[in-house]
């Protein structure tokens, strides 16, 4: 005889399959700082695909190797706030910044699953990292939780042994690592970051010095 607990279980379950499907796309990175080029991504799929919506998700520390020296992350976390503040299609998820530490994808990836098994998650990638996936952190079961998207590159093929959808988008030469140069070196980074974000680094003296 089932209890009463296994019961509401089921309940549960066939509740949740019931749930209309939401289709959310999550774009990580440092954001250190976050700049037109992560709009432009954020956007395209977003629009494209038809999602329902696009978080921005910052890490708290990244799990390469060889570890990008970050500001701190309030500082990370205000910047994509006020980059995506006029887009409603735009919201921040700060999983990854509340758990601290290295932020593996997998990981990441399973907990928001298992909170929200009726989402459908999309990760957005550059078509340069796509080439990379066969070194992610439990990329087979990774694979399962999520779908891949990738923005087409020049020079870089739209194949890969894993599971990808492709999506074309403006591509803009500009990178966080040149916008710090630029900062440090007193230089313009008007039109590569949302004037919401140039004012915040501008307020707080972010990458004054050479990094």
């Amino acid at each position: 005889m089932k209890t009463v607990n296994q019961t509401a279980t089921k309940v549960l379950a066939e509740m949740v399959t019931d749930l209309p499907k939401r289709r959310v796309g999550i774009l990580g990175g440092t954001f250190n700082p976050p700049h037109i080029g992560h709009l432009i991504m954020a956007d395209q799929v977003g629009t494209q695909l038809g999602l329902d919506e696009v978080r921005f998700m910052p890490d708290a520390q990244p799990p390469h190797v060889d570890e990008k020296k970050t500001i701190a992350a309030t500082d990370r976390a205000n910047m994509v706030q006020r980059a995506i503040a006029d887009n409603p299609l735009f919201k921040l998820e700060p999983t990854e910044l509340k758990r601290g530490g290295k932020s593996y994808t997998y990981d990441t990836m399973k907990a928001m699953k298992a909170a929200h098994p009726e989402v459908e998650y999309y990760f957005i990638i550059g078509g340069d990292m796509v080439d990379y996936l066969h070194t992610w952190y439990h990329i087979d079961d990774l694979v399962k939780l999520v779908t891949f998207v990738g923005i087409k590159r020049a020079g870089y093929p739209t194949t890969s042994p894993y599971p990808v959808m492709w999506v074309d988008a403006p591509l803009v030469d500009v990178s966080s690592t040149k916008i710090r140069q630029k900062v440090s070196h007193n230089q313009s980074i008007r039109y590569l970051v949302p004037d919401a974000v140039a004012d915040y680094i501008k307020e707080h003296h972010l990458y004054e010095q050479t990094n």
